[in-house]
């Protein structure tokens, strides 16, 4: 999108024209994402209100070394890029595999530069991209109505029963006595077969029940990503990097005074600060292997953040990239986040394939955007229900760290509390 004009126009009722905008690309292009914060406040930012469609160039990956091909195809025509990490990139950056089956599809890795970018603010829009006002006309005569189709049941099925599960956290918390992790993040699958949703309606009906400040909805052909998440995985802004692990849930409370009790009860929880810091320790390695010497730094530890559904413990922790280490080897050192694998990182995510009853695939990875300066943003891919209209197969995934203090019984209500959202939307709204 180098090179590209940007137009601004006044707009009226800003957040149903950014729906509208939404529906119309949703409808005309086989590649949309919407970055949506909800005008959520959120420590240095949190994502744009930002939409992209239209496919000017796409990035061609061949499974080998696909970070140094994005970067490549950044360094040779800078401009936007657009897309997404999916967990089983790891196995390009470390001898790993992923041994499950892949219902949903998704490839590794994914990125395109749009033809359109259209960044919102509260009372106007500024398109970039050829015939702005052309654009911005035909969105605004759209009637986003005439795309909402018939919503249909849909059965949801657990692939790991209760019984299972507490019996897979006894094994992993053999392998914390043995000394193999001290933490692993252990997830499991929620999904849907022959599933028939509307995949806009749907991600619409999770963002008025779970808005979050990393909010993400994507379209690739057939394929969707509803994404609802409060986690950032790795902004860069100029020299500086920043991560922000999430590692620490409690409900809401239904008064005002059982929610401070529980907000103070999560904050001194001597366990869920045990695994805070864990992380915290992981990703300030994972910086430091992209840092000038010294630059590493904890800029807040065990903050206390406040969504819809919960309450979350949330660390950031800052570093100033080595003028030596490009944007995705910073990108390479610190994926996957550690707060979806555990520490130490590799010998947790061989132990997540084992234990763990499906293929994560792009859930526990990352959606972003690189900026044409090389800069970036990139959420992590959790409360998100990814799906595959061609194979009507639905699919969200929870978990929760697995120490070995954890209660299995308490682990798992952990993982309910995190998918009610999600639980609510298909079996209520869709």
């Amino acid at each position: 999108m180098q090179a590209v004009q940007a137009q601004t126009f006044r707009i009226q009722a800003s957040d149903a024209w950014r729906w509208q905008a939404v529906a119309w690309a949703a409808t005309h292009f086989d590649y949309v994402t919407l970055f949506n914060n909800n005008h959520i406040p959120y420590p240095h930012g949190p994502f744009p209100n930002r939409l992209a469609f239209g496919a000017r160039r796409m990035v061609a990956f061949t499974g080998t070394d696909d970070l140094q091909t994005l970067y490549r195809a950044h360094q040779e025509q800078p401009s936007w890029l657009v897309g997404y990490l999916g967990y089983d990139l790891k196995n390009q950056l470390e001898d790993l595999t992923s041994h499950h089956n892949d219902p949903l599809g998704f490839p590794e890795i994914f990125f395109y530069e749009p033809e359109y970018l259209l960044d919102f603010s509260d009372d106007d829009v500024t398109v970039y991209g050829d015939d702005a006002e052309t654009l911005y006309q035909q969105i605004s005569r759209f009637d986003m109505l005439s795309t909402n189709k018939p919503a249909k049941a849909i059965t949801i099925r657990s692939r790991v029963d209760p019984e299972k599960y507490l019996a897979t956290v006894r094994q992993i918390q053999q392998h914390i006595i043995a000394g193999d992790v001290y933490e692993l993040n252990y997830c499991q699958e929620f999904f849907a077969e022959a599933a028939t949703l509307d995949p806009l309606t749907t991600y619409q009906a999770l963002d008025k029940r779970s808005p979050m400040p990393f909010s993400v909805f994507m379209k690739r052909h057939d394929q969707y990503l509803m994404c609802a998440s409060p986690e950032r995985f790795l902004k860069k802004t100029g020299d500086q990097l920043l991560s922000q692990p999430i590692k620490g849930t409690i409900r809401r409370g239904h008064s005002p005074e059982e929610d401070e009790q529980l907000r103070q009860a999560l904050l001194h929880n001597e366990k869920e600060r045990a695994e805070n810091l864990m992380i915290v320790d992981l990703v300030r390695n994972d910086l430091a292997r992209s840092a000038r010497t010294g630059s590493v730094r904890v800029d807040e530890l065990f903050g206390i953040y406040t969504f819809r559904q919960v309450h979350q413990m949330i660390s950031t922790v800052s570093a100033t990239l080595h003028p030596d280490i490009s944007f995705t080897d910073a990108i390479r050192h610190a994926f996957p986040m550690g707060s979806m694998t555990g520490a130490p990182k590799i010998r947790a995510m061989e132990l997540i394939d084992h234990y763990e009853a499906s293929r994560r695939g792009l859930y526990s990875g990352a959606v972003g955007y690189i900026t044409p300066e090389g800069d970036f943003d990139f959420n992590v891919v959790i409360r998100s229900l990814l799906y595959n209209a061609t194979s009507a197969y639905a699919s969200f995934s929870v978990g929760s760290a697995i120490t070995y203090d954890a209660d299995p019984e308490q682990e798992y209500q952990e993982c309910l509390l995190k998918a009610r959202a999600l639980r609510e939307v298909l079996t209520g709204i869709v």
